[in-house]
């Protein structure tokens, strides 16, 4: 299938899962963020080791957000 063959995009579905990616991507990854940071601070890991806790998380909560929306696309396609 080319691209000129697809169908024609949804725009009442595309505005509403670039929102929800915005809203649940904010939320999902600042608390993930937010998790590295208190269980570095709780267990005085220092910098270096805090950080590298915020990067693993801040990554975990990326991977929640793609399967996230792979299942909204799935449930709301914004193509017809």
């Amino acid at each position: 299938m080319t691209l000129a063959e697809q169908k024609p995009i949804n725009w009442t579905n595309a505005r509403t899962l670039i929102a929800l990616a915005i809203l649940v991507g904010t939320e999902l990854v600042g608390a993930s963020w937010a998790a590295g940071w208190a269980l570095g601070g709780l267990f005085q890991l220092g910098p270096t080791v805090g950080h590298a806790f915020e990067a693993v998380f801040i990554a975990i909560g990326f991977v929640g957000l793609y399967y996230f929306m792979r299942a909204a696309v799935a449930h709301e396609p914004f193509r017809n």
